[in-house]
């Protein structure tokens, strides 16, 4: 990828989400960078991942559709049911057209950071396991928090096994419709287990 201008991405970004939520899109984007490099993948990506994966987060719903619409994202029933879907398919949208992301892997970690899905790259794990993980979690910790960060220094497939049991036990214990890209990134990683 080109070179990315962390600066006014940051500069754009305070400015688009809540105060909380940029902060936690700064230690998702440290905490990416740190597990890219962990594993020896491209600790640029991997935070350029991190620091816009939140960024159609704080957009009020009915402008958040309007952009869907604008962008060509298409929402299935269960991402019009849960509201708080919505973002990550139209960050990738925005990702790329305000802030000229092309790469495909990065496009890909951010579309699917929230629900996961069948096959995940490298990226879209450390994407995903890097959201659940930052240090701005200790706010509000969630039973197995040290156990998921201790697998993400190891094994990025077991963290994954791990933080989608917690994520699936969270939706159903909440009484939450679960999206079908979590339920076939969990089988995909049971069968991969094998």
């Amino acid at each position: 990828m080109g070179t990315f201008d962390f600066a006014a991405a940051m500069e754009k970004l305070k400015a688009a989400l809540k105060p909380e939520r940029y902060e936690h899109s700064l230690g998702v984007m440290e905490t990416a960078g740190e597990m890219a490099a962990r594993f020896g993948m491209d600790v640029e990506q991997a935070r350029v991942a991190g620091i816009l994966h939140d960024c159609a987060k704080n957009i009020a719903q009915e402008e958040a559709y309007q952009l869907c619409d604008k962008y060509g994202v298409a929402l299935d029933e269960v991402s019009r049911q849960s509201f708080g879907l919505v973002h990550q398919y139209l960050g990738a949208a925005l990702a790329r057209a305000e802030y000229g992301i092309e790469d495909e892997e990065i496009l890909s970690a951010i579309r699917c950071h929230t629900t996961g899905k069948a096959d995940m790259g490298p990226l879209d794990k450390v994407l995903y396991l890097a959201d659940f993980t930052e240090p701005n979690r200790d706010k509000e910790p969630f039973t197995g928090l040290a156990e998921l960060r201790a697998l993400c220094k190891t094994d990025l497939d077991a963290a994954m096994r791990y933080a989608l049991e917690i994520s699936i036990k969270s939706i159903v214990d909440r009484g939450r419709m679960m999206h079908m890209d979590t339920v076939h990134a969990w089988n995909w990683f049971l069968t991969k287990k094998r």
